[in-house]
This record gives structure tokens, C-alpha cells and sequence, in this order.
């Protein structure tokens, strides 16, 4: 007894008085991605190759321009897609020239200066809110506005803009050189992985890491998804490729509602051999080959889960061998989540949602704000090169990428990191051609570190744009501690009057989402199994079609459609989770507190189309009053995560057949309802 409490004594006298909060080191945690060699490579060429050719011909300012230009193309260069790649860099480009040419016109001019940047950053935060390339497009438009009004750029007023359009354009043809050879590599790459994810998913059935493996089997259908029906508005019917990849990848979906049941209650369907079919399967879909199936050797069937998996199983080697088959609609190349709308309904409804949407308001007047105390600060304290201010705002105070006050420490921590490496550079290297090989490496850590952090990105983009500054206004090591300087400055600025001063910031109602999904699954269970008010379709992916719930079971399309939508809302709910969780306490805590029932949340859809497999492949559907109990006690759960702003413990009991197919659906709804919070 002795020795254990003199043992505690010593671990505790070892602990460190004083330790970073675990929102810090989760956020400076590098998280797990692999290289992307090609992406370095382009980085690597298309900013050193501008400093190069401007020093050859004596304007290393010329050259430095088009580099800036190339930085935004590399930022912006995220997509697998040639022709996405196209819509990503070339976009924000055009976004770009206009902000450095509206900053050019108002460089100088104090106040005006003042209030054409904080219009500019209303409108940027407000565009921001449609999507990622709009996303990226106002980050642009500000950023080079502030640096159009910040540093004396070459005139007259469209020569910047130009060099910089010229720096974007070298990044998109680097990225489209492989387009001739590889024109649906990418596609098929996704889709072949989405299958290896489908395999995982099934080998783990049965153990603890199924929940981990059906995650990621979300998030990879939902990025081939994206990848695929994204130009299905303008592709359908005209491209075979594009049809046999979206056959190939719809076919997955009853094999992934046969895991959910193998899962549960499978027992032939767990065997090794289902998870080897499924991974030739990947083969053959990755290559592009048709006709090279192997035959499947199944074990015979020894229940329902069995024999729904089985048939997932052979319905999809049979699209996969038949990939040139004349009519591959007959293999489920239908659109199943919906067809994108057209591109004049998008935009419409994109221009809807700037100018009514509150989110889209109060994020741009958010951003303006914080833009113009740093512009009217910097005009009236002597700061010098003063746009480094506005630049740091323009990073941090950016919801979509994640948490506002943990961003804030991160980027005052990446920058202190990349201003001592452009510290080393500037005060050792000599300047002139010495930059270029010096560029070549920095350029390559941006896409080789940007995917482990925020703050790995800030480190690697601050020595580039610094070396980028130097060759403009030849301020050499002296630049460096001013950008440091300036950086807390922008830090403080976005901590005040871009989070404190906002209580939706660091009062974020967490169930108020999670409420939506729990909703969801309970139209989803109605729609499986019937029940409920409502009639009519469920609505496509696109959120047009009648809302409601059926009142007769829905046919396997609107079931489809409808687990789709839930996973992938769960899948966004989890992402706003993880960004909580970054978040200082009370926020962070909280989150950490309501993580168990996302997870709840997850099951209990797994839950139904395990029940529902079963009820196609032979088990007893069950009585009326079990699915309205169910419905009930979930529509329940919803109404008290909206009410309660933690978690309160409801012992709850459903009646029902233990032997039933719901047995396992009303199991995990009691144990969702019974997740109780650590502070009652």
C-alpha cells in the first residue's frame, strides 16, 4: 500500500506544473496525409520558374508579381479532376485580378483606401458562403486588394493584375500537362478507392472497427460522388466513360447496405472472401479493363444478411464485367442521389442565399469589420508595410476553415516558424539568382505540408511570400520582424472583434445540428419501414422534390437518396464537432461531451438498413406501433437537443419483439437516449 501511494506521489511530483491545453495540441498535432509529389513539383516550377525568367531579363519585380500570382494557383490547386481543376484555379484567378487592380486605384489614398478594402471584405465574406471555389475566389479577392492598396506594384492599373493572371495561368497549364494521357484517371482512381474503402469496410465487420471503416467509406462516396455527378448537368448521356464510372459507383450502395447487416447479423458474409471480391473488384474498375472479373467463389448463405450481401455482391461484379455493354443504364447507371440542377438554377440560387441568407451576412459584416479596424489602425499608427495586418485577418477569419480562435494562435505560431526561416534565408542566402534555387524548396513544402495543419501551412506560405515581398521592396532582413509584428496585430484584431465580440462564436449550440440529422433518421426509419404523415417522395440530393414523410414504405431510390443525405449530414456534423472540439473551454468541452451521441447517431441508420436488408431478403417486417414507437422516441431525442444546451439522461424503453428486425434499432435509440451529460 505504501509503495503504490508513494509511486503516485512521484508520477504526480514528474507531471509539469504548467502544460499546453489539449485544443493547442490537437491543433499542433500534424495529422496523417500522404506527399503529393506532383503537387511539389508544379509548386517547385511555378514559383521559382517567375523569379528566374525575371532576373534574366532585369525585373525581378515583373517576375515576382507573376509569382504571387502562381502562389494563389498552387493555394487554390486542391482538385483530382482535370476539367475541376480548370473551375478551381481559373476562378479564383479572375476573382484575384480584380481585387489587386481595386486595391491598385485606391493605393495612397488613406481613407478612401479604408473604405473600398472594408466593402471589398463585406463582399468577400459574403460570397464565401456559397461553396469551396467561391470560398477560395473571396479569399482571393481580398487578399490581393490588400495587397493591391499596400504595396506600390508596377502601373499603369492593369499591368498587376495582368503579371499575376499570367502566375495563375502557368499554375493551370502545369496541372493540365497529363490531361491528354490521363483523361479519367482521376475518376477512376476515386471510384477504385471508394470500392478498397467498401472492402475494409466489409472485413471489418463484426468488430470495433466498423464504425471507424463505415466513416470512411462515407467520406470516400461523397468525394466520388462530387467528382462524378458534378458536370452530370452538362455529361449525361453525352460521356460512356462518365456512365460506367457512375454505374460502377452505384452499385455500391446495396452492397454497402448489405455490410450494415453483415455487420449486425452476418455470418457467411463476414468470411475473408467477400472482402478479397470486393478488392479485385477495385482492380478492375482501376485499371478500366472490362470483361476480367474473376469468378466469385461466395460461401453459401446462412441467414438474410447473407443472402442480401451475396446478391450486392454478384449484382456488382456484373456491372464492373459489363463496363462496355451498350446500355449501361440497365446497370444502374441512373442518377441515384439526383442530378445536379442547371448551372443558371445554381446560380441563382447561389445569388439567393449572398443576399438573404443570414449566415452569409453576418460572416461578411464579421470579416468588414475586422478589415476596417485593421486598416483604419494602420492608418493611423505608423506601421510599416502595414497590408501584412489586413493579410493575417484575411487568413485567420475563416469559418469554413475551421475555428476562428484556435486558427488565431495557430497562424501567430506558423508565422513566427516561417518568419525565422525567412530570417535564415534573407540574412544568410544573397539576394539575385541565389532566390531561385531557395524558392524551389520553400514552394515544395506548401502542398507538402499544407494537408498536416493550419499551422504547418502558415509556416511553409510565410517564408514564400516574404521572399516574394523582398523582391518588390528590397527591404531584405529588415522585413522580417515588422511581419511578425504585424501578425499579432491581425491575430488581436480577429480574437477581439471577429470572435469575442461575436457570442455565436464561443456559444456555438451544438445540438441544433446533430437535432437535424436525429430528425432525418426518423424519416428515414418511416421510409423503410412506413409510418408517419407525410407522403410523397423523398426530396433528390439537389433539395428539390415534395418534403414529407411516406406514408407507405418508400421504394429503394427514395431510401437511397435518404440515407445518402443523412451519412452525409452526420459526415458534417462530425466535421463541425472536430472544429469544436479546437475550440477553448466551455465550447470545446461540450463538444467533447456530446461526442458519443454522433456516434449514437451513426448506428442507429446502420441500424435501419440492416432491418430493412433483412426484410428484403426474407425476416418478418415488424408491426406498425414498433416503427411509430421508434419514430417517437427519436422525433423526442431531436426536440430535447434543441431545447437543452447539454446533454439530460431519458431511461427510456421500447416495446417490441426481441426476436424482431428492429430488435438492434430500438437498442441503439435507448442507448442514444440514455447518453447522459458529465454535468447534470
Amino acid at each position: 500500500m505504501g509503495d503504490t501511494v508513494g509511486s503516485s506521489a512521484d508520477a504526480q511530483r514528474k507531471q509539469p506544473l504548467i502544460s499546453p491545453p489539449e485544443w493547442l495540441i490537437r491543433g499542433l498535432r500534424p495529422q496523417p496525409a500522404p506527399i503529393p509529389w506532383a503537387a511539389v513539383v508544379r509548386a517547385s516550377i511555378a514559383l521559382a520558374a517567375p523569379l528566374a525568367v525575371g532576373l534574366a531579363v532585369g525585373q525581378p519585380g515583373y517576375g515576382a508579381l507573376v509569382a504571387m500570382g502562381a502562389l494563389s494557383g498552387v493555394i487554390g490547386d486542391t482538385a483530382d479532376a482535370y476539367r475541376m481543376r480548370i473551375l478551381n484555379i481559373a476562378v479564383p484567378q479572375c476573382f484575384g485580378a480584380v481585387g489587386v487592380m481595386l486595391g491598385t486605384l485606391v493605393y495612397g489614398d488613406g481613407w478612401i483606401a479604408v473604405a473600398v478594402l472594408t466593402l471589398v471584405a463585406l463582399v468577400s465574406g459574403m460570397i464565401s458562403t456559397i461553396g469551396a471555389v467561391a470560398s477560395v475566389s473571396g479569399l482571393l479577392l481580398l487578399l490581393n486588394s490588400v495587397v493591391g492598396a499596400g504595396l506600390p506594384l508596377p502601373g499603369p492599373w492593369w499591368k498587376a493584375p495582368l503579371l499575376l493572371s499570367l502566375g495563375g495561368l502557368f499554375v493551370l497549364v502545369l496541372a493540365l500537362l497529363g490531361w491528354p494521357l490521363r483523361a479519367r484517371t482521376p475518376e477512376r482512381t476515386a471510384v477504385a478507392a471508394t470500392y478498397r474503402s467498401v472492402a475494409e469496410l466489409l472485413a471489418a465487420a463484426g468488430t470495433t472497427a466498423y464504425d471507424v471503416r463505415r466513416q470512411a467509406v462515407t467520406a470516400s462516396l461523397n468525394a466520388s460522388y462530387d467528382l462524378i455527378l458534378a458536370r452530370r448537368a452538362h455529361y449525361h448521356g453525352r460521356s460512356r466513360s462518365m456512365v460506367r464510372l457512375l454505374a460502377q459507383l452505384n452499385v455500391l450502395v446495396p452492397l454497402i447496405e448489405a455490410a450494415a447487416a453483415a455487420h449486425l447479423h452476418g455470418r457467411a458474409s463476414r468470411r475473408p472472401e467477400i472482402a478479397a471480391a470486393v478488392r479485385d473488384l477495385a482492380d478492375v474498375v482501376a485499371t478500366g479493363r472490362s470483361g476480367a472479373v474473376p469468378d466469385l467463389a461466395l460461401p453459401g448463405p446462412e441467414g438474410p444478411a447473407d443472402r442480401a450481401m451475396n446478391a450486392a455482391l454478384r449484382h456488382a461484379a456484373a456491372v464492373v464485367s459489363n463496363a462496355d455493354s451498350d446500355h449501361p443504364d440497365q446497370y444502374g447507371a441512373d442518377d441515384r442521389l439526383g442530378r445536379p440542377a442547371a448551372l443558371g438554377v445554381r446560380a441563382r440560387r447561389a445569388a439567393v442565399t449572398v443576399l438573404l441568407s443570414p449566415t452569409s451576412w453576418r460572416y461578411g459584416l464579421r470579416l468588414a469589420l475586422c478589415i476596417g479596424l485593421a486598416q483604419v489602425l494602420v492608418s493611423v499608427v505608423s506601421v510599416p508595410r502595414s497590408y501584412w495586418v489586413a493579410l493575417t485577418v484575411t487568413f485567420v477569419l475563416k469559418p469554413d476553415f475551421g475555428s476562428v480562435f484556435s486558427r488565431a494562435v495557430l497562424r501567430a505560431l506558423g508565422t513566427a516558424v516561417g518568419v525565422l526561416t525567412a530570417a535564415l534565408v534573407l540574412g544568410v542566402v544573397p539576394r539575385g539568382w541565389w532566390d531561385v534555387p531557395v524558392m524551389v524548396v520553400l514552394a515544395a513544402l506548401i502542398p507538402a505540408v499544407s494537408a498536416n495543419g493550419y499551422a504547418f501551412q502558415t509556416a511553409a506560405i510565410t517564408p514564400v511570400i516574404l521572399l516574394i515581398s523582398d523582391q518588390i521592396n528590397h527591404l531584405g532582413f529588415h522585413l522580417v520582424l515588422p511581419r511578425l509584428l504585424d501578425s499579432l496585430i491581425g491575430c488581436g484584431i480577429t480574437l477581439v472583434a471577429g470572435y469575442l465580440l461575436w457570442p455565436e462564436s464561443w456559444h456555438t449550440r451544438i445540438g441544433d445540428r446533430l437535432a437535424v440529422a436525429v430528425e432525418e433518421s426518423a424519416r428515414y426509419v418511416e421510409c423503410a419501414f412506413g409510418g408517419g404523415s407525410g407522403s410523397g417522395p423523398v426530396p433528390a440530393a439537389d433539395g428539390t422534390g415534395a418534403q414529407g414523410s411516406p406514408a407507405a414504405p418508400g421504394d429503394h431510390g427514395d431510401r437511397a437518396r435518404l440515407r445518402r443525405r443523412i451519412y452525409r449530414d452526420l459526415s458534417v456534423v462530425r466535421t463541425e464537432f472536430q472544429r469544436a472540439l479546437t475550440e477553448p473551454p466551455p465550447t470545446g468541452k461540450r463538444a467533447a461531451a456530446w461526442w458519443p451521441l454522433v456516434v449514437a447517431a451513426e448506428r442507429i441508420v446502420d441500424a435501419t438498413t440492416a432491418a430493412r436488408v433483412r426484410v428484403d431478403h426474407g425476416a418478418r417486417p415488424p408491426a406498425p406501433e414498433e416503427v411509430g414507437e421508434v419514430t417517437k422516441q427519436l422525433r423526442e431525442l431531436a426536440q430535447g437537443l434543441r431545447s437543452s444546451a447539454t446533454l439530460v439522461e431519458v431511461p427510456t424503453r421500447i416495446e417490441g419483439d426481441d426476436e424482431g428486425v428492429l430488435a438492434p434499432l430500438r437498442q441503439e435509440v435507448v442507448a442514444a437516449r440514455e447518453i447522459a451529460s458529465p454535468q447534470r
